[in-house]
């Protein structure tokens, strides 16, 4: 049986069509995906991400725990209501996860896990003596694109009550107003009691906001050049070798997990993004031709945006911007070029 978030039902009052994602009943798309992306890309789109898991941890040594637990620095989190993005590592190097974790007081931390991964990461926590406390009473809507936050204040005008930077949080009551996302445009994760999300979806649906599924989700953070963990990145796989190098602080002696091994390995691949110069779609797993070696595309897709396909991929150290490579598809080289992520963003196309 498959598992489902508090807002099913209303997905498939919406027209939605679902599919299997990780265990999980999720909506695929509620009609048609390209204009999904491109509602985000113009207006306001909506995505039900109650699948992934809040997870809160308090009390006296939590900032201690954590800065040891993660690879970047919860330290740098001076202001109570910031976020911060980081890899869970394992004593190889590896990443368990990549999560955000928001410190709404001095010792009151919360972070939002992948749905996969929850289970493996809550039990990680505990093995290295952390108390981590699941909210699966929990619901979360991300609401994204150049609108979503005026759409979002026109429902719910009381959380305009203070203004929020880029990567903070803040609390109004039992719920949390984050603006994060992962699309490469603005917005709100709200994080609200699973009581509360089908009317706040509806609302928001009946402001203009549309729903959007799992595949525009893709399309969007691909485009915007966000990792996807299992495709971009896993337990074997390094975050220097991942293009999250820049999530990793280590200015200072702070001893985390992984920190010794990534500093024993250092980085093995470069992570950078592809451009297809010809028709046809990059899909994970194709083998990239680089006068240095063999690369490979960790994930592939259609650019709604840019009218053409686009990928990320690990290549042979060296790899460059505006170098020709070609992708091997169904037995044929096709031409390539290699271009720095992110391609879209705030609607802008940059690659």
């Amino acid at each position: 049986m498959l598992k489902r978030t508090p807002l099913y039902d209303t997905h498939l009052g919406c027209g939605a069509k679902t599919v299997d994602f990780g265990g999980w009943d999720m909506p695929l798309h509620y009609g048609s995906q390209l204009d999904e992306h491109h509602a985000v890309r113009r207006g306001a789109g909506m995505f039900d991400v109650s699948h992934m898991l809040a997870v809160d941890m308090d009390g006296r040594g939590t900032s201690d725990f954590l800065r040891r637990l993660l690879a970047n620095d919860v330290a740098r989190l001076v202001t109570p209501g910031k976020a911060l993005y980081a890899c869970m590592l394992n004593e190889a190097g590896g990443v368990i996860d990549d999560l955000i974790v928001y410190r709404l007081a001095p010792e009151r931390f919360r972070l939002v896990v992948n749905a996969g991964t929850a289970d493996k990461d809550l039990g990680w926590m505990r093995a290295q003596g952390g108390a981590p406390r699941e909210r699966r009473e929990l619901s979360i809507i991300a609401v994204q694109g150049p609108e979503a936050r005026a759409k979002v204040w026109s429902v719910r005008p009381q959380w305009k009550a203070q203004a929020l930077p880029v990567f903070a949080a803040a609390e109004f009551g039992p719920v949390t107003v984050a603006r994060t996302g992962y699309t490469g445009e603005d917005g709100f994760e709200i994080i609200l009691p699973a009581a509360d999300a089908p009317s706040l979806w509806n609302d928001l649906r009946s402001a203009g906001v549309a729903p959007c599924g799992l595949g525009a989700r893709d399309t969007l953070r691909l485009e915007a050049g966000m990792n996807l963990y299992g495709k971009d990145m896993e337990e074997t796989v390094s975050p220097l070798d991942a293009g999250l190098a820049w999530t990793v602080a280590m200015k200072d002696a702070r001893a985390f997990i992984g920190r010794a091994a990534l500093e024993s390995k250092g980085q093995s691949r470069a992570f950078l993004g592809l451009k297809l110069a010809e028709r046809g779609v990059m899909r994970s797993h194709m083998k990239v031709l680089t006068a240095r070696g063999d690369g490979e595309v960790t994930s592939g897709t259609f650019s709604p945006t840019m009218n053409l396909s686009i990928a990320l991929a690990r290549l042979p150290l060296g790899s460059a911007p505006g170098e020709a490579v070609q992708v091997e598809m169904r037995g044929k080289p096709v031409p390539a070029t290699v271009v720095k992520p992110p391609f879209v963003r705030n609607g802008r196309i940059l690659a």
